[in-house]
């Protein structure tokens, strides 16, 4: 600071500021510190991410237990009513392919809050719909819009946060999604049985409203973000460069069928809680996702142990307890199968934080198109799975859905361990 003061000491005002710009062209070295654990700015930016991870998933997951309502109001079958979902993660899926490209050109936050803003009113005018092709029409576009979150949140913290913090900041995000997932499927149950699903899409929508502003005024501007310019050929490229990356590639599968085979269980035990023997009402079924708080644990805790033990020797532990659970739910007891819930809720928070976050870690310079595969997969996942388990349903009832779900994990288990033998990037586990 002193040799800074000597440069400028005695200069008129109108060649202070010039002097100051090339004092910083000489010294290309200087960079701004990544965001640190434990200070103010780390708790401001997780505070920010936990919210758009609660916006995003309370806005896509929030009609999933309105599935069989919507089943019955509109006259669809089990499986159309899953569009309802599998559509808007398709939508996901795909547009977020040039969601990341377009933030590598523009920057992260602006994209990020305008989506969530975007979400939100969507949400409140399907509340509006006479039909279910409306409802379609406008999951289908609220998919496309929700597109400039996830991917965009996993890039932001892999540059802006210290590498030693990034798996609890990861957590902390995908908690915000758990906790979004829970508190959006318990409202809208408890709404529509005590006034309609109407009243529960406007609350629903309104709440994303507001944690969209609370975003723009936490999230800290980037310092560690370059612009790119968008060509859509370096976009292809640069996508197909991802698959070259050792480990990426397994990393995508893991997202594929972790997600395929959590909203598969998730999109039909609905279904037969609300059947025979059990009868329940919507505000018990749509209740029993405050099991969702103990994925935000999971998320939180998991991310930290893989922080300190390393990602390969966790990973493969989430899946043995995802299986674990998807046992209990075979069970006709329905204490049983709330712990199965409990449980595979709990190991598919805990296997998605590891799993992006070590995507984030192997993803060089290219985070947000390498975030934005992952994500491509998990959604891709969500929606193919998602609605052919309504096929299952149909078929073969719970014994059928969770059969599929088991094929699904064991496959998940040898990615697993395949990557349990990926060779560690330096100073990483």
């Amino acid at each position: 600071m002193r040799g800074v003061r000597a440069y400028l000491d005695g200069a008129p005002a109108d060649r202070a500021l010039p002097k100051v710009r090339h004092l910083m062209s000489t010294l290309p070295f200087i960079e701004a510190e990544r965001i640190l654990g434990g200070t103010a700015q780390f708790r401001r930016t997780n505070l920010a991410l936990f919210l758009a991870g609660f916006s995003t998933f309370a806005l896509l997951y929030g009609v999933q237990p309105l599935m069989p309502v919507f089943a019955a109001e509109f006259h669809v079958s089990p499986a159309t009513s899953s569009l309802t979902i599998s559509l808007t993660t398709g939508a996901v899926a795909v547009m977020m392919l040039f969601a990341g490209a377009l933030a590598d050109a523009i920057g992260r936050k602006r994209i990020m809050c305008v989506s969530m803003t975007l979400t939100a009113l969507l949400t409140v005018a399907a509340a509006f719909v006479s039909d279910f092709n409306q409802m379609m029409v406008l999951r289908l576009l609220m998919g496309i819009a929700l597109s400039g979150v996830p991917s965009i949140a996993m890039a932001y913290l892999g540059e802006e946060i210290d590498p030693r913090s990034v798996g609890l900041a990861m957590g902390l995000f995908i908690g915000g999604s758990g906790f979004g997932g829970m508190v959006g499927r318990v409202v809208t149950g408890a709404l529509t049985d005590y006034a309609s699903w109407r009243v529960a899409l406007m609350v629903l929508g309104g709440s994303g409203l507001i944690a969209a502003v609370a975003f723009w005024r936490s999230l800290p501007e980037s310092r560690h973000f370059t612009p790119r310019k968008f060509h859509p050929w370096r976009l292809v490229t640069g996508l197909g460069e991802q698959f070259a990356v050792k480990g990426l590639p397994w990393l995508f599968a893991m997202a594929f069928l972790f997600m395929g085979s959590f909203v598969t269980l998730y999109n039909y035990v609905g279904f037969r809680l609300m059947a025979p023997p059990y009868n329940l009402s919507q505000t018990v079924t749509g209740s029993l996702f405050t099991v969702y708080l103990i994925g935000i644990w999971a998320s939180t805790w998991m991310g930290s142990l893989a922080d300190r033990f390393g990602r390969r020797r966790m990973l493969w532990i989430t899946v043995l307890i995802l299986l674990a659970g998807v046992e209990f739910t075979r069970s006709d007891s329905l204490p049983m199968i709330v712990l199965g819930i409990a449980t595979i809720t709990f190991g598919f928070f805990g296997g998605h934080s590891i799993a992006s976050s070590w995507v984030s870690r192997r993803a060089g310079p290219s985070k947000a198109q390498a975030s934005s595969l992952y994500l491509f997969f998990y959604y891709t996942g969500s929606a193919l799975l998602g609605s052919y388990g309504g096929v299952i349903w149909a078929d073969s009832g719970w014994t059928g859905v969770t059969n599929l779900v088991t094929l699904l994990l064991g496959l998940a288990l040898l990615v697993a361990l395949r990557l349990s033998f990926l060779k560690p990037l330096s100073g990483s586990k």
